[in-house]
């Protein structure tokens, strides 16, 4: 599909003050929407103005959950100009994913052309300011009305975009994290490996809970032994020890992160050892008591872990700022991440 309709707002929303704009609260004026049927395939593709949309009270997304999503981020320049980061990846991500919740994949090419003029109609909503972007959410849901456990025959694909502030209010800091030994995420064999909807709601009391304790993040553990380390949050996760970087290997129960995928690219450009291995809680505490455990925090049963004296690790410190760089072109992109919109 290279063609779509556009119809443009005829009244603009308000933009919010760039000191204040949190995490996905404000939304920009339009947004991308197209249909899919088992008859027609792909249609009605449109960018229209952002508002309320109709689903049937008998809408297969609100009672068998077949929803998925996909996050990625527009940033303004150095130079004023408007880049996407990691679109076909991100793209390519959620075409793949589709398939596992019997989702039709929407095609990476079409996702890229929609995402690339949806954010040049709304590119006054890119803000400027360090640390800021254009958050854009892609969406899949099953829209048809039936009761019935089975695959939809209609599904609404959808993008919306957000001028965001940083993720963590806190910025890149050191932060405290709640080892999860009773709930789990996702097995292997379930939907880890999919960014569907269901593995959010599947993470939300223990976050709770952990976030009543204290604790700003849950470190997921597998879901057969409750040993071996998986995600943090909502992010992948990668440990510092003797030098080298080491990060769960995917396994059907973690996402494929595309800042997974950046770390562990960079590392190696800088002659790192990159490793992807089970890692074990045990193995965690034991490395932090004999000190190799060089760059991570969190809590493990019956210890407190402060690693690096509490403060950003030197790795981890040069990952961002390269990442960043990159993405406010500030520095090369050597690997063709950024799409000039």
């Amino acid at each position: 599909m290279s063609h779509f309709d556009v119809q443009l707002t005829q009244s603009p929303r308000p933009r919010p003050a760039e000191n204040a704009l949190g995490f996905g609260k404000h939304f920009a004026d339009h947004m991308f929407v197209a249909e899919w049927t088992s008859q027609r395939g792909w249609h009605d593709a449109r960018i229209v103005p952002y508002g309320p949309m109709s689903f049937d009270p008998a809408a297969s997304v609100l009672h068998y959950g077949q929803a998925m999503f996909e996050g990625m981020k527009a940033f303004r320049g150095a130079d004023g100009k408007v880049r996407l980061f990691r679109v076909e990846r991100h793209s390519r991500r959620m075409a793949e994913g589709a398939p596992r919740l019997c989702m039709p994949p929407p095609d990476p090419e079409m996702m890229q052309q929609a995402i690339t003029e949806l954010v040049r109609i709304d590119s006054a909503w890119v803000p400027s300011s360090p640390g800021t972007a254009l958050y854009i959410r892609p969406t899949l849901v099953a829209s048809e009305a039936f009761l019935g456990v089975r695959p939809a025959d209609h599904y609404t694909y959808f993008i919306i975009t957000s001028p965001v502030g940083a993720y963590y209010e806190a910025g890149v800091k050191p932060v405290k994290i709640w080892v999860e030994r009773s709930f789990v995420r996702a097995p292997q064999g379930g939907l880890g490996a999919v960014k569907a909807s269901a593995n959010y709601a599947a993470s939300l009391l223990a976050a709770e809970n952990a976030r009543k304790a204290g604790y700003a993040q849950v470190l997921w553990l597998d879901a057969a032994e409750h040993k071996w380390l998986e995600e943090v949050g909502t992010m992948n996760l990668v440990l510092k020890i003797r030098g080298e970087l080491v990060t769960p290997p995917l396994q059907g129960s973690i996402l494929a992160g595309v800042t997974r995928d950046c770390v562990m690219t960079l590392a190696r450009d800088w002659g790192m050892k990159v490793v992807e291995r089970p890692i074990s809680l045990d193995e965690v505490v034991a490395a932090h008591r004999d000190g190799s455990l060089e760059e991570v925090f969190g809590t493990g049963p019956g210890d407190r872990l402060v690693i690096h004296d509490g403060v950003i690790g030197e790795t981890a410190k040069r990952l961002y700022d390269e990442i960043t760089g990159i993405q406010y072109a500030t520095r090369p992109d050597p690997h063709g991440w950024l799409t000039e919109v």
